[in-house]
């Protein structure tokens, strides 16, 4: 559910790949694969049109069965594959068959068969048919017909790769196009905020609109509050799979949005992992954007190649112990303080590389300031989640 809700643009690209694989190539080329049936000789290769077209001309010459053959060589173009081959054929039996067979099936012979497909037309031959040999009362005569293009195969598999590469290529620039979306930060924002711990003890918001209006007027319109939610999460080296995430409720219960904490970057090939920064997170479901910033380490935050590395994640945030640290979305705002850090120590390692310990404190805010029953300022602590 966490990573649905922070990337639905790839887990929309990975339910579709999900989807086209299970439909096209389990059941549509595996389970329930298309059967043709009914088709004429026109379908087969060239080299299994001519093995049929000598089969039956030499059953012709056999049984003298005039109608199975006009049926087996009439209306695919059977006649200009048998001038094809009597043309090549160097026996003079196999030609006079050949031959033979084309004009019971066109009624002129090979003389008049347009040569199609690079063939060539026999000039000047006219086949007999055998001796008593005669048309069938009521048989029509077809017009000589030509061979299929080469290769009979069907061009829908190769129509389907190329629909399915352009749909793969559309949906990673949809995904790539929205992920840098939601790591540009929020530029032109006429709110400044501030907190202090004065402020947090007293209950009051951590944030201020900017006013030209006198301090104290601000004090009195100023709403003496707590936080909606405050969530504390913790790391220390060697939980490699450290990711947090919280729930941001009303007091109706009403789901808000989420938050978390998770670790962004690591160092080093050693084990236990390196970690070199972490990332938080806010998502609000009144907002498009997951805002994202990267803390770093003293050693990340100045190298500019790990600096840039790590840009396209979110906005980078040097780590300071209690830096407090600013998310704002559509409607929720989040103060993360860093309470607790330490650096691990490693000859091998620069220095301030890699965290030893992590602690950061995550209080949400809604702007609108709609926190259903406050609570008293003295009964903070019952709102803190470990």
């Amino acid at each position: 559910m966490d990573i649905i809700n922070r990337r639905p643009g790839l887990t929309a690209l990975v339910a579709f790949i999900a989807g086209l694989i299970i439909g096209l190539v389990v059941l549509g080329w595996g389970l329930f694969p298309v059967e043709y049936t009914g088709a004429d000789p026109s379908g087969l290769f060239p080299e299994y049109q001519t093995i049929y077209v000598r089969n039956a001309a030499d059953l012709y010459a056999f049984n003298n069965n005039q109608q199975r053959l006009i049926e087996a060589l009439n209306g695919w173009g059977g006649d200009a594959v048998a001038c094809e081959l009597a043309q090549a054929s160097a026996d003079p039996a196999d030609q006079q068959r050949l031959m033979a067979a084309a004009t019971l099936v066109n009624g002129v012979g090979c003389g008049a068969v347009a040569p199609t497909g690079g063939q060539t037309a026999i000039p000047g031959a006219q086949a007999t048919l055998p001796a008593g040999a005669t048309l069938p009362a009521g048989t029509s005569v077809a017009a000589p017909g030509t061979l299929p293009e080469e290769g009979g195969s069907s061009k829908l598999p190769g129509l389907l790769l190329g629909l399915l590469l352009l749909l793969l290529v559309v949906a990673i620039f949809y995904v790539w196009n929205r992920r840098r979306a939601l790591t540009e930060g929020v530029e032109g924002d006429d709110l400044e905020y501030r907190e202090s711990s004065t402020s947090q003890k007293s209950g009051r918001s951590p944030f201020a609109r900017s006013s030209a209006a006198p301090a104290a007027a601000a004090a009195t319109t100023e709403p003496l509050t707590v936080p909606i939610a405050r969530f504390r999460t913790a790391y220390t080296r060697g939980h490699d799979t450290y990711d947090d995430s919280f729930s941001i409720e009303n007091a109706g219960g009403d789901f808000l949005g989420e938050c978390g904490v998770g670790i962004s970057e690591i160092i080093g090939a050693s084990t236990p992992k390196n970690v070199t920064a972490f990332e938080v997170w806010l998502f609000d479901k009144n907002d498009i954007r997951t805002i994202t910033k990267v803390i770093m380490s003293d050693h990340a935050f100045f190298d500019e190649a790990l600096k840039a590395k790590l840009a396209p994640k979110g906005e980078p945030v040097l780590a300071r112990e209690n830096e407090t640290i600013v998310l704002e979305t559509a409607t929720l705002i989040i103060n993360a303080e860093i309470t607790e850090m330490d650096y691990g120590e490693n000859s091998d390692m620069p220095d301030a590389s890699y965290f030893d310990r992590f602690t950061i404190e995550l209080s949400a805010w809604t702007k609108e300031g709609d926190y259903g029953t406050s609570s008293p300022a003295g009964s903070e602590d019952d709102l803190l989640n470990y």
